[in-house]
């Protein structure tokens, strides 16, 4: 308990005070804020293990400041929200924005300590949200990505996102999920030909979610047309992804064009990384500040010329390829401070390993061909290099682990069951 601190924002200097005093009482250490502002500073120089949130206050009500930690990535911690004169309505709002509970002023002592001990002990402050579409960035062109999910957030209607491979589909699709509703995402695609409803009864009220949908085979897109017949059955919501060109593949016979007609109805695409580069210093921030806020590297920072370094480079990996370098970058450090011969090093590093991939694949043979071969030295080297760990392939990858072991599945490649981390 002496560990955990708790940050209460509200702009009544009694309230403030009667918790701080209540809850120092308790063992616990209170950092205190009288608005968004405040809050907004405290949350930038550390994470409280809990916020007690007051609602409405003079210059950013509490609502507004929820989304704002949400939008921006700060909305690791859980959040209580507090009012004297709330209404459900705000309360179902603060839940769906990432709130984990409500009271109401004034507010029993007996309830306040539970609450907090409740939520305390839940572990919901190791991580209220793994997938944030804060995590893609804020500028122009990640802000329109958002609008047009929004926009489509609360149809029924199935959606496609399309991207290159580590682009981060899988933040888009968490967007769309709604809290307390089912989100499945099955290791393999091939209940699409076994059992295609009963993956559906197990998705019920929430969304399903396939994140590579351009390789299935004929039989797996007749298996996802029945699928998408049955959705309104059973309150499904589709997401499919996929980092190939349907029209091609349709064009060329490889896919079912009923199939393509129906996916490519609502088709949102997430630009890749060198298409938005301001947004590059920020997220590397981010992804370190991530590590220090977990435990796992001691407090760093990046060097102006090292984020200068970051920012101006392609990417081709995206997303999956940035979070990488940042963790090796901060696992391997030595100083306090991140530097651009560092990061050289590094992106020189990983250039080397996608030359040495590509170089590996004859000329004489069909581009299917050459791109099997691509994607079985991909991932054979980066499974050696990450000695087994799955979990981090998969982050270097852009993959869910479920899509990367189907991934490997059709590539031929076995791993060893004890280095499946």
């Amino acid at each position: 308990m002496a560990n955990n601190t708790i940050l209460v924002v509200d702009d009544e200097l009694g309230i403030r005070e009667l918790l701080s005093e209540i809850l120092g009482d308790e063992g616990y250490n209170v950092a205190l804020a009288e608005n968004a502002e405040q809050a907004r500073n405290c949350r930038s120089q550390m994470r409280p293990d809990l916020v007690l949130l007051d609602i409405w206050m003079p210059d950013t009500d509490g609502i507004t400041l929820l989304k704002d930690w949400a939008n921006t990535g700060f909305l690791t911690m859980p959040v209580v929200m507090m009012s004297g004169h709330g209404t459900i309505d705000t309360a179902v709002e603060a839940t769906r924005i990432g709130a984990v509970g409500y009271l109401e002023k004034p507010i029993p002592l007996q309830k306040l300590l539970s609450t907090v001990g409740q939520v305390l002990r839940s572990g919901q402050h190791k991580s209220v949200s793994t997938l944030s579409l804060a995590s893609l960035g804020r500028s122009g062109l990640i802000t329109e990505l958002r609008k047009k999910l929004e926009q489509v957030e609360n149809l029924k209607a199935p959606v496609l996102l399309t991207g290159e491979p580590g682009v981060g589909v899988e933040y888009c699709a968490r967007f769309l999920h709604r809290p307390n509703t089912t989100w499945a995402a099955p290791e393999s695609c091939a209940f699409l030909v076994d059992n295609p409803l009963g993956q559906l009864e197990q998705a019920k009220g929430g969304i399903l979610f396939l994140g590579e949908i351009g390789e299935l085979s004929k039989l797996e897109q007749k298996g996802l047309l029945l699928l998408l017949s049955k959705l309104d059955q059973y309150s499904v919501r589709l997401v499919c992804a996929t980092t190939r060109s349907l029209a091609e593949l349709t064009a060329q016979g490889a896919y079912h064009p009923k199939l393509f007609e129906i996916l490519n109805n609502l088709c949102i695409t997430v630009p890749p990384l060198r298409a938005h580069r301001e947004d590059i210093p920020e997220m590397a921030n981010q992804l370190l500040s991530d590590l220090i806020e977990s435990g796992e590297v001691p407090l760093l920072h990046f060097s102006t010329a090292a984020l200068n370094a970051l920012r101006n480079h392609d990417w081709p990996g995206n997303l999956a390829q940035l979070t990488s370098i940042v963790h090796s970058l901060a696992f391997t450090c030595t100083s306090d401070e991140i530097s651009v011969d560092a990061v050289q090093q590094a992106l020189a590093f990983s250039s080397r390993e996608s030359v040495s991939v590509i170089s590996d694949i004859p000329l004489n043979i069909s581009l299917r061909e050459a791109r099997d071969i691509f994607e079985k030295n991909y991932f054979e080297k980066l499974i050696e290099q990450e000695s087994s760990n799955m979990t981090r392939v998969a982050e270097r990858a852009g993959l869910e682990r479920t899509h990367l072991y189907r991934k490997l599945k059709t590539l031929g490649i076995k791993l060893r069951s004890q280095n499946h981390q």
